[in-house]
């Protein structure tokens, strides 16, 4: 049923991941007196990931009768975010010592997304023990 709360943390994720990178800027860098802002269009297999990590949820969202599957597509979800988050330390650790960079909020959105999908999965697994507990009573 699309009615859940955990269809609602979904719906947020694929809202966040779908459309707030290519907004806000995920980093910015240059030099002191000019930052130029570098969003996730810039660079496009971090688009293609944000794309996914959206279609993704969408996906789950719409696997309401298969709780399993949900799940299990949600904790992919998550390991999609956590590589993306993993990218975005590194890039910003990894700057050279004449560019300054400020992060931006766009690095953000994986850690809200993953903090979203736990929220959806913990739903999914008590709606799982919801359903276990009234097929042990009949």
């Amino acid at each position: 049923m699309i009615q859940r709360i955990q269809s609602l943390y979904l719906f947020i994720v694929a809202l966040i991941a779908g459309f707030l990178p290519f907004y806000f800027p995920v980093w910015k860098i240059g030099e002191s007196e000019s930052l130029q802002a570098v969003f996730a269009k810039d660079l496009s297999w971090v688009s293609y990931v944000f794309y996914a990590v959206a279609l993704l949820a969408l996906a789950a969202l719409f696997m309401f009768k298969n709780r399993q599957n949900q799940f299990v597509m949600n904790r992919l979800n998550m390991i999609l975010n956590l590589i993306l988050l993993g990218f975005f330390v590194y890039r910003s650790l990894s700057l050279s010592g004449e560019t300054i960079s400020e992060k931006g909020i766009g690095m953000l959105i994986p850690a809200i997304s993953i903090v979203f999908l736990v929220f959806a999965n913990k739903a999914i697994r008590k709606d799982e023990n919801l359903v276990k507990s009234v097929d042990r009573l009949r």
